[in-house]
């Protein structure tokens, strides 16, 4: 009797034990349910804006180039430091050109023997004028002839001067120096003495000396996508942000957009300008990289909600309202501008209406 009691408790047992499995596998089995967060509307501000990158350049920037081929011979500058008009930048020494120079010599001596024969056909003819076997008349063509042959002289010999030293007697500049041509603040200076340069001429840009530009006019010169372009226009306000001075903004309006595109990489990208002023406070150097915002448009005070939140049917929006059930219905909405993170609600929802939320967290057991 015992031993039936016994076998068929053990029997209830694993009966039990077995159906508990079963049971906790279809259990497991079975989805979670999942819960939905929510979140309602609220009142904020939405500035609409698009990003240009760029760097902050001088207004006018000017390269000085070398008149004459040489060899650096000395630097007075440096870059950082300011130079007035005429200030004397570099000095050129020139190394004749081997053909240049023997031509120009042999120009002075051809100009020295077309003098010699002038001045021995005016001694001849003057003689003879004193003479009285010619006319006075008949001495001018030779005295004009002398006086031709020494300016040719005078000429091919201011020649050879200047290709040797670069410069004549009666010169006022020399050629080998090379002088500032504006005010300014020295940029660059890509060359140091004794580097070879090449003068500037109608088939050659020559070498640049320094590079001298205004400090007190700078702009930001950048790049914007053609996808932008069409929703921008000149004058509207940005804030550019430098690099290198992360905690500043500085205020400024869009001056020009360039009529043309260019081919970047694959993608048609257009310039744009905006002029700045120096800040005292903070000294902004050229090349310094930088960002526009540019504020497309802008609301106060206006319903939000995130855009996490908004789905889309269609070209219709929605976003899923909880009812008293706790179950969400779908609701469309009217949308107005938004800054990717948030967006402006026209019509459709309150702000006492509680939104499914895009997070979803597992039920906890």
């Amino acid at each position: 009797m015992l031993k039936k009691l016994f076998r068929g408790l053990i029997l209830t047992v694993v009966l039990a034990l077995v159906g508990y499995t079963f049971y906790f596998l279809w259990a497991k089995a079975q989805p979670q349910p999942e819960v939905f967060q929510t979140e309602t509307a609220f009142v904020s501000n939405i500035v609409k804006k698009t990003i240009a990158t760029g760097s902050i350049v001088p207004v006018k920037e000017v390269p000085i180039k070398s008149r004459v081929s040489g060899i650096v011979e000395e630097i007075f500058v440096e870059a950082g430091q300011t130079v007035r008009t005429g200030q004397l930048l570099a000095r050129i020494k020139i190394i004749p050109n081997a053909a240049g120079l023997s031509q120009a010599e042999s120009n002075v001596e051809r100009a020295e023997i077309a003098l010699k024969d002038a001045e021995k056909d005016f001694a001849r003819n003057k003689k003879l004028l004193e003479q009285q076997v010619i006319a006075e008349a008949e001495l001018q063509p030779y005295t004009l002839k002398l006086n031709l042959a020494k300016q040719d002289v005078e000429s091919a010999q201011n020649a050879l001067q200047v290709v040797k030293d670069g410069s004549t007697q009666k010169s006022s500049q020399k050629l080998t120096n090379i002088l500032s041509t504006c005010d300014g603040t020295v940029l660059d200076v890509p060359v140091k003495k004794g580097t070879s340069v090449i003068e500037s001429n109608n088939f050659n840009e020559g070498t640049n000396i320094a590079t001298i530009a205004d400090m007190n006019a700078l702009m930001f010169k950048g790049n914007l996508d053609e996808s932008e372009v069409g929703k921008i226009k000149e004058g509207l306000p940005i804030n550019i942000i430098i690099a290198a001075l992360p905690d500043k903004q500085i205020p400024a309006r869009l001056d020009f957009i360039s009529p043309k595109g260019t081919d970047v990489n694959g993608a048609i990208q257009f310039e744009i300008k905006s002029y700045l002023k120096q800040d005292k406070a903070s000294y902004i150097r050229a090349g310094f990289s930088a960002n526009a915002e540019i504020v497309l448009a802008k609301k106060d005070s206006v319903l939000c909600i995130r855009e996490g939140t908004v789905g889309q049917e269609g070209v219709k929006r929605y976003v899923e309202i909880m009812k008293k059930d706790r179950n969400f219905e779908k609701r469309y909405v009217k949308l107005g501008i938004s800054d990717e993170i948030n967006t402006e609600v026209l019509e459709g929802i309150t702000i006492k209406d509680k939104l499914k939320s895009s997070k979803i967290e597992e039920e906890k057991k």
